[in-house]
């Protein structure tokens, strides 16, 4: 038999599921200890979803890979992911919060505008956010100012201060997001490291040549990440993107071999991936501020 798979497209569909009263068709506060859902349930969800779990050890799968919840974790999907209860016979978080938004909710204010600036709904689930004490209640506290929002008649301004208080929230989970780089800083220098590694073998035999510049995909994967947690790791360790990264590293190659080579221009320009040497020739100089002969034979 195949796995059973509970698509849940809206936000009074989450709460009859779940056990919760609908106070507001686009956005609930869902306690997750009224929620009783059966075992070896896939669930998908139609809007976008901050799943906090406070219960210890429960193995869940999120996408394709299974996760332990820890005291106090935060998962983030985008409208489409799923959720799922597959390992030792697990349920749903006994202890816990969820927030369901629909994206109508937040279209026309400044949150829907900029959603997709919160790149963590994009993270993969061993990406979650582990949170402390002190971060937890903070995001409680959000979640209780926007469900005494809900206990008031939906008005002409409850769109406008629901979303303020989501967007807010979700500010605050960037800081918590940021935070969890500092602490993961080793780790984070060894992925890049071997990214690094990845890069340099993918020139030094010449494959760019054949298939193009490796792709953001393609390195997110080989690291075992998201290509939105290999961004923004990216952004926090270097401060530059995946693609402002790729084109650092080029250019660093091409000046060590402008330096302690005598391949001629063209020949870097072909095994670096560029067009042709003029358009490598322009680049260079943009970047450096000297043409690649004024570098290789410096005044």
């Amino acid at each position: 038999m195949g796995d059973k798979i509970l698509k849940i497209g809206t936000v009074h569909q989450c709460n009859c599921c779940l056990g919760s009263k609908t106070l507001h068709p686009l956005v609930s506060v869902i306690d997750l200890s009224m929620a009783d859902l059966s075992p070896h349930t896939d669930i998908k969800f139609g809007f976008y979803t901050l799943l906090l779990s406070e219960c210890k050890c429960e193995a869940y799968t999120y996408g394709h890979q299974c996760y332990d919840f820890s005291d106090g974790t935060l998962v983030c999907l985008a409208p489409g992911e799923s959720i799922s209860m597959k390992e030792n016979n697990k349920r749903f978080p006994s202890k816990g919060w969820i927030l369901a938004f629909h994206p109508d909710l937040i279209c026309g204010t400044p949150l829907g505008l900029n959603i997709h600036n919160y790149t963590f709904f994009s993270y993969l689930p061993e990406e979650a956010l582990h949170i402390s004490q002190r971060e937890k209640q903070i995001i409680l506290e959000f979640l209780e100012k926007i469900n005494q929002e809900l206990q008031r008649c939906i008005d002409r301004h409850s769109k406008k201060i629901i979303s303020k208080y989501i967007e807010l929230l979700l500010d605050y989970c960037i800081r918590f997001y940021e935070r969890q780089f500092i602490t993961r800083n080793e780790a984070n220098k060894k992925i890049i490291k071997e990214f690094n590694r990845l890069l340099d073998t993918h020139i030094s035999t010449k494959a760019i040549q054949s298939i193009g510049m490796l792709s953001y995909e393609y390195c997110a994967k080989f690291l075992h990440l998201s290509p939105a947690y290999l961004n923004d790791l990216l952004i926090y360790e270097t401060g530059k993107s995946f693609n402002e990264y790729i084109q650092f590293k080029r250019f660093e190659i091409a000046k060590d071999w402008l330096q302690n080579t005598d391949k001629p221009l063209n020949q870097i320009a072909e095994e670096l991936g560029f067009s042709n040497s003029h358009y490598f020739s322009r680049l260079f100089k943009k970047i450096t501020g000297c043409s690649p002969n004024e570098f290789r034979v410096p005044n």
